[in-house]
């Protein structure tokens, strides 16, 4: 069966269902999760069609890859502003499914504009595995299209844009997860339940270990000519235009690490990079998914002015909750998030784990991925009528069930935002010097204006979020 029958049988069989059921209710356009029991183990409504916006390292690495191997989904399209990746892109994806043997599989198709892809009906789902200062914008785009979301984390570039985000999601009914994959790893899992069901005493201090950039290892560079192969003023979107310059976008020969990770313009560097991963894991151990902190303080060191890679380098944070405890950050500390109550304390990192080549592993011969200050700790049962959390055995399966068979969504984006915010938070205060004080429902500073202006960027023309949208898709 042709990919394009396969999504007209299933929206059929939507469109039939709804005019008799419940299921009425759902207004037009607005995702729709049909259950897998209806049709049977290879029925259409049994897979999710997926474009994916953005194909580079992280997307060829692990969210392109960890969404085919599941039969639950097809990636259909992919999209990206490189030309020569978005043809390695396609390659990679008609490779993998040639291999896999998989019938009725014609041709990935490409799209140089994710509004495009957006528009393609066949589409039910998209993974947006873009720079940071490109997520919310295709996302918003995708959900009040209907279709449900992917996003690689952090959520945001700014703290306005990811209420926006998060608020537009609720709206829509879309499934949207965070890439915050530490959720489905065990040992992040057990942690947190055992911190939220006070096997370490009262909770007063988490302690998380970040790596860092050193920006100081970029050289300058000269203003170079735009490759042909790259849509350079788009790939700005609505961040101020630079001149074009290789470390300040992506290598053009490999997917090694990119340049604009290290750039302001586009992230806030590892205490978001990293940090969306690590302070997620906090709130998600101390029940904060869905609120904020109220203090912040915290120092970094900073290249010179003029420099093109000009993130934050070495780094020391303190953060503190309503509920009195306290988060410390720094990059002196051990890579991963220490739990610290008063009957003991729970480490728990990735181990060995890695995404991409470059991320940093536990070191030494007695690291471990879970640890405690008495292994007893990591023995205690959970019993049945305390604290469960959601439980998923690998991300990219647990977002195509969510979708498919409304298992619940391991990563919303509520949470995404919540962790994000941390981290935006204490970037803020970095820059400041200064502790901070934040009204976590308002989602403002308290009486500082010059902090409440960092909450918002600058948006430049035609890329700005209100701008409008017209993306429009039919059941």
């Amino acid at each position: 069966m042709s990919s394009k029958k396969t999504t007209s049988s299933r929206r059929n069989f939507i469109k039939n269902t709804l005019k008799g059921t419940a299921g009425a209710a759902i207004f037009a356009g607005a995702p729709t999760i049909v259950p897998a029991s209806v049709f049977g183990k290879y029925a259409p409504s049994n897979r999710v069609n997926v474009g994916a916006i953005g194909a580079g390292r992280i997307a060829r690495d692990w969210d392109i890859p960890g969404t085919m191997k599941w039969d639950t989904s097809r990636v259909l399209a992919v999209c990206d502003l490189d030309s020569k990746r978005l043809q390695l892109g396609k390659r990679f994806i008609d490779d993998f499914y040639a291999k896999k043997g998989q019938s009725g599989y014609n041709s990935t198709k490409t799209y140089e504009n994710y509004e495009e892809l957006i528009a393609d009906k066949d589409i039910d789902a998209v993974i947006i595995a873009t720079p940071d200062h490109w997520h919310v914008l295709p996302a918003i785009t995708a959900v009040r299209a209907g279709k449900h979301v992917y996003m690689e984390k952090p959520a945001s570039l700014c703290i306005s844009e990811g209420r926006r985000l998060s608020d537009e999601v609720h709206r829509s009914g879309a499934i949207l997860q965070i890439g915050s994959q530490q959720r489905s790893m065990p040992q992040f899992k057990k942690a947190c339940e055992l911190v939220r069901n006070g096997r370490i005493g009262k909770l007063h201090t988490i302690y998380v270990g970040l790596p860092v950039d050193n920006p100081t290892e970029s050289t300058p560079e000269k203003e170079m000519p735009v490759p042909p192969n790259l849509n350079f003023e788009k790939w700005l979107g609505a961040t101020p235009y630079v001149p074009y310059t290789e470390k300040l976008v992506h290598p053009q020969n490999d997917f090694s690490r990119p340049g604009w990770l290290r750039c302001e313009q586009f992230g806030a560097g590892m205490i978001t990079g990293w940090g969306s991963h690590h302070f997620d894991i906090a709130n998600w151990g101390m029940g904060t998914e869905d609120t904020g902190p109220v203090e912040i303080s915290g120092t970094a060191d900073w290249p010179a002015k003029d420099a093109l890679w000009d993130v934050h380098g070495n780094f020391k944070t303190e953060t503190v909750f309503a509920n009195g405890v306290k988060v410390l950050a720094s990059n002196d500390y051990p890579n991963g998030v220490k739990f610290v109550g008063s009957e003991g304390w729970i480490f728990v990192t990735r181990g060995n784990y890695t995404v991409t080549a470059s991320d940093p592993v536990a070191k030494g011969k007695n690291s471990k991925a879970l640890d405690a200050s008495d292994p007893k700790i990591l023995d205690s049962v959970i019993g049945p009528n305390e604290i469960h959390l959601i439980d998923s055995k690998e991300h990219h399966a647990n977002w195509l069930n969510a979708i498919l068979t409304g298992e619940p969504n391991i990563a919303p984006i509520e949470a995404g935002h919540r962790a994000c915010s941390v981290c935006l938070l204490n970037n803020i205060a970095m820059q400041l010097k200064r502790k901070l004080y934040w009204d976590p429902v308002l989602e403002k500073f308290k009486n500082d204006d010059e902090a409440n202006f960092m909450l918002k960027r600058s948006e430049r023309w035609p890329y700005q979020i209100d701008k409008g949208f017209n993306v429009k898709t039919t059941i």
